[in-house]
Order: structure tokens, then sequence, then C-alpha cells
């Protein structure tokens, strides 16, 4: 008996969109499972911490205590949450910080945090990978150089940071370890088939036009072109990973030139996971004005004099599509 016809579209459209989400979740992963091993065993050596002296300076140029220079190598080099473990256990023996203070912190670790894995996952769209992460990291030292400075001649957020959250901690153990790494590539994995099929509805009943319509004023400020519309803003709501997933799967198909590539994950290594990312850091005492507001105004800000410093170089396929 064969099936209505609304069933088998969207029966076709979710074993396409698990389809498409295997391939890209394969690819992500032998990225990031390398990465994951390699920077457990550096964790396990007691390595990250030499990561941390060359900060000691930059942390006084911000008006940080040099000790956090460990909390933000370690964001850098594992992830934004092992970062946030490390500040925790040193706001135990340190003096409390400033609202100032915590929101440049806080400022810092969200621009520049998780690189290894998310740099290379920028090298698999094909945007070369230390580039962006000298982006990265030069673009949070100047934000925060640029917020204390504000902060320091305004007296604003004088008052001591209230932390009002711990990160969740991981047993010890490799096994306990192990265990939250596949859980958490599992949820990325649906993570990416869910964004997969939102793709797909959005093609399907005209959205993504409509979208790319009333976003192209301000990406042909930023130098992106109309076709990486919705997959910047998905990166830029959600994270990077999940919008280079969308990037890598149109790059494949020949959708999306090299230099919509270069300033969208540009834009989106600066200013990505807007919601979950900026709630975390409120809860640790940033103000949501400079995590949220500050950080996206000096990414687009950034991104609309590099785009337009950078040529376009647009494929014969992402010409015939756009």
């Amino acid at each position: 008996m064969p099936l209505p016809p609304l069933l088998s579209r969207v029966l076709g459209a979710a074993t396409g969109s698990f389809r498409d989400a295997i391939h890209v979740s394969l690819g992500l992963f032998r990225v990031m499972v390398p990465i994951i091993i390699a920077v457990k065993i550096l964790a396990e050596l007691d390595l990250i911490r030499y990561l941390a002296l060359p900060l000691e300076p930059v942390m006084r140029l911000v008006g940080l205590p040099p000790d956090l220079g460990l909390a933000w190598a370690t964001g850098m080099a594992v992830n934004i949450y092992s970062g946030l473990l490390v500040f925790a256990s040193l706001m135990t023996s340190m003096e409390p910080l400033s609202g100032a203070q915590a929101t440049v912190f806080a400022t810092m670790m969200l621009i520049a945090h998780s690189l290894p894995v998310e740099g290379r996952i920028a090298q698999q769209c094909g945007v070369r990978m230390m580039p962006q992460l000298a982006i990265r990291i030069v673009c949070a030292i100047v934000c925060g150089f640029v917020l204390h400075r504000v902060y320091s001649a305004t007296g604003w957020l004088a008052d001591p940071a209230t932390m009002l959250w711990e990160p969740r901690r991981v047993e010890p153990g490799l096994v306990p370890w192990g265990l939250n790494e596949l859980r958490n590539l599992f949820s990325l994995f649906w993570v990416i088939f869910a964004l997969m099929l939102f793709k797909r509805a959005l093609d399907h009943f005209d959205v993504t036009p409509l979208l790319n319509a009333a976003l192209r004023p301000v990406l042909r400020l930023l130098g992106i072109g109309p076709n990486a519309a919705t997959i910047t803003v998905v990166g830029m709501c959600m994270g990077i990973i999940y919008g280079s997933g969308l990037i890598i799967r149109e790059v494949n198909k020949g959708t999306l030139d090299r230099h919509d590539v270069f300033c969208s994950i540009t834009l989106m290594g600066l200013a990505h996971a807007l919601i979950e990312d900026t709630l975390l850091m409120v809860l640790i005492g940033g103000d949501i004005s400079a995590t949220l507001g500050g950080r996206l105004l000096f990414a687009l800000l950034f991104v609309a004099v590099i785009g337009r410093l950078t040529p376009r170089r647009t494929s014969p396929a992402a010409a015939r599509s756009a």
C-alpha cells in the first residue's frame, strides 16, 4: 500500500537529512576525536599549564590577575567548560573579581576557546587554520583591552562579580572521560541531523530565499554573499561546529565561494553560540552588554573591514546559484 504523498515527502526528507548528518558527522568526528585524545594526554601530563606562561603579560594588559592565564589557556586548548572549571578552582584562592574583570575574562573566553577543534574544523571548510587561530586570539586580546580601558575610565562594573555557576565535573578516570566524550559526540550527531532537516524544511517552504533577502543588506556590508546567509546565522546562534557542518555540505555541493566561506567562518569564530555561551558567562559574573552586545558589534565591524580587504573569487557553481 503506497504511503500518502505528504508522509512520503516527510520520510524522504528525514532519510536524506539522516544520510547528510552521517556524512557530515563522520567528517567532523575524524577531525575532533584525534584532537580530543591529544588534548586529554596533554591535560593528564599537566602540560597545559605551560601554555599559560606567555599569557601572564596579556592578563596584566587587560587588567586581570596573571593566574587567570591558566584558565584562558585551558579554554583555548580544550573547551569553554574546561576553562571555566579552572576558573572556578582559581576563584577559591584569589581575590574576588570585579564585574568589569569578570566581563573582560568572559568576553575573551567567548572569542577564543576550543581552538584546536574549531580551527581544524574551519580548515575542513577550506579556510586556513593558523590565520583563523591568530585572528581569534588577537581579537580576544584587543577586545579585552578595549573593554578594560572603557571600564577603567568610567568606573562601570566596579562592584564585585557574583559567580552563580560551577561547571559539572567529570569523574576522574579514563572510562568516565571516554563515556562523557561519547555522549557529547552522540548529541552532536542528533543536533546536526536536526539542522539538516530544518535546512530542508526552509528550502521546501521557500523560507531560505526570504531569510537571504532580509539579511542581504547586512551581509553585503560584511562581504558575505546571499548563499551563506542562513548558514552564517545558524552558526552564530548555535555554534561554529554546527555552522561548519552546514558549510562543509554546501562547499561539497559547490554553492559557496571561498570568500563567503572565509568571511562566514571568521564571523562565526568571533561570535557564535550567542545564546548558550553568553548565558553561561553571565552566570560567572560577565555583563551581557559586552559578552553579547560588545562581542557581536566587534565581530561585525572586524568582518566588515576584513571582508572588504580580501578579494572575492567566486566559483562557477556558486555564481550560478546566486
